[in-house]
């Protein structure tokens, strides 16, 4: 009896470490996530219904969201964001599939070159180019000169209200289109040669299958970069802070780049938390209609 308790014990062992071994290989990247993601999360929250009195932490119910609707600077940099989403995405993604389509065209010659020359712009970091696009469109930058030389006054890319968030977006724009071309040029690659030469067949010319094959088959993959999109417009941070820094007169402030002033200029973190908070549910409130506004054969 004790020779087969032993046994027992010693397939349980073995067992017990078989079945820890995986655990213990995802235990660091759990403990890192925790620590570093779900922790600073979890605080925030507490935060935003909290404030600093005498340097410790009151409990303010709902304070500091209520705040937030009467916060004129706040609504403002969501009402830039909107305004950059409804012209720059669509925008974006109409020169997306033009020039997936024209990638994706047998008759176009060095198309790897090509591929990686829209694909480059993505490897560059956002500061990097956020700088080096406000030296371009500076009052005395190279795109200014270049007008002047057609003989066009200098335009205000960067203390003009209006010209303000058009920087933002030609530098946007720039920046992600080439990462949505490559999303759409596989998705064109997906899409059976077949039922090209079948449309052929009865008659379809190239406008035809493009508007009747081709776009309903990459809908899934445009309704996957609108909303893409829409979430990082609505988190716009360094092209503005770097640009414009918010300016002229908040013309370009975006809610991010409010919340980092609120937050580390003002160190006002329960309410740049409470901000975050909003933010994230105004996003996911976004994103949930669009999913349903996008849905095949349905509306709600």
């Amino acid at each position: 009896m004790a020779m087969l308790e032993d046994l027992r014990m010693h397939k349980r062992r073995r067992n017990f470490r078989r079945h820890s071994v995986p655990y213990l290989f995802v235990a660091p990247f759990v403990l890192a996530f925790g620590i570093f993601m779900v922790f600073p999360i979890l605080y925030a929250l507490i935060i935003s219904f909290s404030r600093w009195q005498g340097g410790n932490l009151r409990w303010a119910g709902l304070f500091q969201y209520s705040t937030i609707f009467s916060d004129s600077l706040f609504w403002q940099g969501l009402v830039n964001s909107l305004i950059i989403l409804v012209i720059q995405v669509p925008v974006m993604l109409i020169l997306a599939v033009m020039f997936a389509a024209m990638l994706n065209s047998s008759r176009l010659k060095f198309k790897s070159l090509f591929q990686l020359g829209f694909f480059l712009p993505i490897l560059i970091d956002t500061t990097a180019y956020s700088l080096t696009f406000s030296f371009i469109l500076a009052q005395h930058g190279l795109v200014n000169q270049l007008l002047g030389l057609v003989g066009i006054s200098p335009i205000p890319w960067l203390t003009s209200m209006f010209w303000s968030k058009v920087a933002v977006m030609i530098a946007m724009t720039w920046h992600w289109t080439g990462y949505n071309v490559v999303i759409l040029l596989g998705g064109l690659q997906s899409i059976p040669p077949e039922l090209y030469e079948a449309a052929k067949v009865d008659g379809a010319g190239p406008i035809r299958q493009w508007f009747s094959m081709t776009i309903p088959m990459l809908r899934p993959l445009l309704v996957l970069e609108f909303i893409l999109s829409t979430i990082g417009t609505l988190q716009l941070f360094t092209e503005p802070y770097i640009l414009t820094a918010g300016g002229p007169d908040n013309s370009s402030l975006t809610p991010v780049l409010y919340l980092y002033q609120v937050g580390f200029q003002q160190f006002h973190f329960g309410y740049a938390s409470a901000l975050a908070y909003l933010l994230a549910i105004i996003i996911a409130i976004l994103s949930f209609f669009q999913l349903r506004f996008t849905r095949e054969g349905s509306i709600l």
